[in-house]
């Protein structure tokens, strides 16, 4: 029995340590457990727990986390991400510059499907520091398809300076 449970656990941490390696996450050291409550960011205690418990995940759903720089934006993104790799869901970080230099790549390369597809099939797709600058046609026509494929199929963590109204 013991060698069993040893062996269960064993590949369970494999699994975990590639969902954590594919996930890309900018900041590997940040954990939800390790969350400060005492620094006055506008973080609501109850809300941030809720939403550890990566049932929004589960239903599909997505998410804006919207304040001024050095506020922890990412920090609670990278540990949201981290929870949801524990939980055994597919993670992949993008920084929006980096994402849409990729989309651009992948579209010159003539591997901009299989580019799409692969992200279509991660569970949460976290896009950090979104809206720093404007868009062009092609991107936000990429950025369409990504949003539209997520659509019941995986959620969408989005992190930004710019208030939600803008």
């Amino acid at each position: 029995g013991l060698l069993v449970d040893r062996e269960a656990t064993s590949r369970e941490n494999r699994r975990l340590a590639r969902r954590l390696r594919e996930a890309r996450l900018r900041q590997t050291a940040a954990v939800v457990e390790d969350t400060d409550f005492r620094v006055p960011r506008g973080l609501d205690r109850t809300l941030f727990l809720t939403l550890a418990s990566c049932q929004w995940i589960r239903d599909r759903q997505h998410l804006v986390i919207v304040g001024p720089t050095g506020i922890g934006k990412s920090w609670i993104a990278c540990a949201l991400g981290h929870k949801a790799c524990r939980e055994g869901f597919s993670v992949l970080y993008k920084r929006a510059s980096r994402l849409l230099a990729d989309l651009a790549q992948a579209r010159g390369e003539g591997r901009l499907p299989r580019l799409l597809s692969a992200i279509e099939r991660t569970r949460l797709l976290i896009i950090d520091d979104w809206g720093p600058e404007p868009l062009t046609a092609e991107q936000r026509r990429d950025l369409l398809e990504i949003v539209d494929d997520r659509y019941d199929t995986g959620s969408l963590l989005i992190t930004s300076q710019l208030p939600v109204d803008r």
